[in-house]
């Protein structure tokens, strides 16, 4: 059987098989099997990444390699942790189960962010960028990847977090640009070195209500850190205290921008509207028309007069 009957004939078999997720919609039959091919062959890449690849002939033995890395990925383990890849912003990054495996839909914060990255870096010729809840770095490098003016400082409560995002920066060769150390939210920043020097903070916190956590997907329940998913009882606990603290870090006009979880956009604008720390709200919707991202610009200061 040449090649092409092979993953053929495999693809017919995962028609029945194979428990697709919707919030990764880039895994597909077609390229869920051709990133385990790639992978069987020794060449791991992510199924964005495997897409337009057109697969190599395999030995007998890769092919015995590619029937065992399909079971493992019929028996609910995900595709990103037998492949160690995935792609975010058309960049091939690490992933294990030491973070959150990057989403499709978080591209939405990431190249608004970097939008963002390139107009204060127009304005001010650099940029210092803080990447909170950083989980595999996926944001933070994809900034520091394509605006080379800038400088990010990375940070998660969780020390695996904090170890898979530098493989991801020593992959990428930005260790001059973009540092990680281990934190609850902004603690790590609480000096003067970072007090109003960051023009643009990004996070994509946890923002699923616990009480729905362990109702999620096997696939993903079972395989990805519960604590990159649990926002508390109503979800919003973490967003909450990145909104009251993220202005003491803000230059002037500085931005901050994070995700939120569908059907909360509208309610977290308005707690940012209520805090007064901001001069301007905006929201980003996804293709379903739902608010998944929230920009908020810190608040010119008023002085009173004597």
């Amino acid at each position: 059987m040449n090649k092409s009957e092979l993953f053929k004939s495999i693809s017919n078999d995962l028609k029945n098989r194979l428990h697709l997720l919707e919030d990764k919609p880039e895994e597909t039959i077609e390229t869920t099997l051709k990133a385990l091919w790639f992978t069987a062959a020794g060449f791991p890449v992510s199924a964005e990444g495997a897409r337009k690849l057109s697969i190599p002939d395999l030995t007998d033995k890769q092919i015995k390699n590619l029937h065992q890395l399909i079971e493992i990925r019929l028996n609910n383990t995900p595709l990103a942790h037998i492949t160690k890849r995935q792609n975010f912003m058309g960049i091939e990054l690490l992933s294990d189960k030491r973070a959150l495996i990057p989403r499709k839909e978080t591209e939405l914060l990431g190249r608004k962010a970097l939008e963002l990255s390139n107009r204060i870096v127009k304005s001010r010729g650099k940029i210092n960028v803080i990447d909170v809840c950083c989980g595999s770095g996926n944001l933070g490098v994809a900034i520091a990847h394509y605006n080379t003016n800038c400088h990010v400082f990375a940070t998660d409560i969780s020390q695996e977090a904090v170890e898979l995002t530098q493989d991801n920066i020593n992959l990428l060769n930005l260790n001059q640009r973009v540092q990680v150390k281990q934190g609850d939210l902004l603690s790590v920043f609480e000096t003067d070195e970072y007090y109003e020097k960051t023009d643009l903070i990004i996070c994509n916190p946890p923002y699923i209500l616990s009480s729905k956590v362990q109702k999620m997907d096997s696939e993903i329940a079972s395989n990805e850190p519960v604590l990159a998913f649990d926002g508390g009882m109503l979800g919003i606990k973490i967003i909450q205290k990145l909104i009251s603290e993220a202005p003491k870090y803000l230059t002037i006009d500085g931005w901050l921008i994070f995700e939120v979880g569908a059907g909360q956009g509208s309610f977290i604008a308005q707690l940012c509207e209520r805090s007064q720390l901001y001069q301007q709200i905006e929201s980003l919707s996804d293709d379903s028309g739902n608010t998944r991202v929230i920009l908020a610009q810190k608040a010119k200061p008023v002085y009173s007069q004597s």
